[in-house]
């Protein structure tokens, strides 16, 4: 049940009176006339059923209730003015604060700052990398990208990338002495995990393959290392398509069999409710929108 809170304007008036206790001085700092002022007063002394000011010939004494009532109106009035300022500077900043995965930002953002620039140069991007969900009041960031399931209490998100999982390797290991032709020729090569042997086990299962160890060969921490191992043909990778999509474009990946694993997890963009209304997060969601286009049609 919302509480009834006494005119804000009285407040105001009592306020300005209370620390310049005078009605006269208060009405030239609120631009107001000295009636308006003591009218105003008059109403909240009425609205609480108490008198706030002793009115003693050529001066203003607070009484034991206006002095009670003093600090709070006035802490809670700063808190306010401190509030309203930091909410218009962060419409009128143009720094833009962006938390994402290490990996999300090597293989899928760096190359495409350059046409993020170009059309918006008077953006400052400021990338802050993470593994884990950070508090977006804390950590005064604007938005962020993250893994997961479009589910983040407190948090808008839009699907932007798929994560499907596929084998890449070098080129060289195509025609090496031991030739990736089909799956089982997987057990002349190292596999290459991602912080655990999970995805290859289900990667094989799919398959259909009973003659490779999904549990063996190398675990890697982050998807960048994994993935550069694999571009030195020292093994065969699972990685995600979205990520590794430039290097096939390239020529420096190679998928040796088309069977994908999909993921229950996609890339989303998430950020605070409401923060759509600031141009600068509009504009780089937009952006990372477009881009996720380009790629999925690739």
């Amino acid at each position: 049940m919302s509480r009834r809170l006494p005119p804000l304007n009285a407040l105001r008036a009592f306020e300005a009176g209370a620390r310049h206790l005078s009605f006269t001085r208060a009405a030239d700092e609120l631009f107001v006339t000295q009636a308006a002022v003591s009218h105003q007063v008059k109403t909240l002394e009425e609205s609480l059923g108490v008198k706030l000011f002793k009115r003693l010939p050529r001066k203003l004494v607070l009484t034991d209730e206006g002095r009670a009532l003093l600090p709070v109106v006035s802490e809670s009035f700063a808190r306010i003015a401190d509030a309203a300022e930091r909410i218009t500077a962060g419409a009128q900043s143009q720094i833009l604060n962006v938390t994402l995965t290490p990996a999300f930002a090597a293989k899928w953002l760096t190359p495409r700052f350059s046409r993020f620039w170009q059309r918006h140069p008077e953006i400052d991007l400021r990338l802050h990398h993470s593994i884990s969900l950070i508090d977006f009041a804390r950590e005064d960031m604007d938005m962020g990208v993250r893994a997961g399931r479009g589910e983040w209490p407190g948090l808008e998100a839009e699907f932007l990338l798929p994560i499907d999982l596929t084998p890449v390797c070098s080129p060289a290991l195509l025609d090496g002495p031991h030739p990736l032709r089909t799956p089982s020729d997987l057990r002349h090569h190292t596999l290459l995990h991602e912080d655990n042997q999970e995805d290859w086990v289900q990667w094989i299962r799919l398959a259909g393959v009973t003659d490779v160890d999904p549990r063996s060969g190398r675990v890697f921490n982050d998807s960048p290392s994994m993935i550069q191992v694999a571009l030195d043909g020292q093994g065969v990778a699972l990685g995600r398509t979205a990520l590794i999509a430039d290097d096939f474009r390239s020529g420096k990946l190679v998928r040796p069999f088309d069977l994908e694993l999909s993921s229950e997890v996609a890339y989303h963009i998430i950020y605070p409710p409401g923060a759509l209304a600031l141009p600068k997060v509009k504009a780089f969601r937009d952006f990372l929108l477009e881009e996720a286009g380009l790629t999925t049609r690739s």
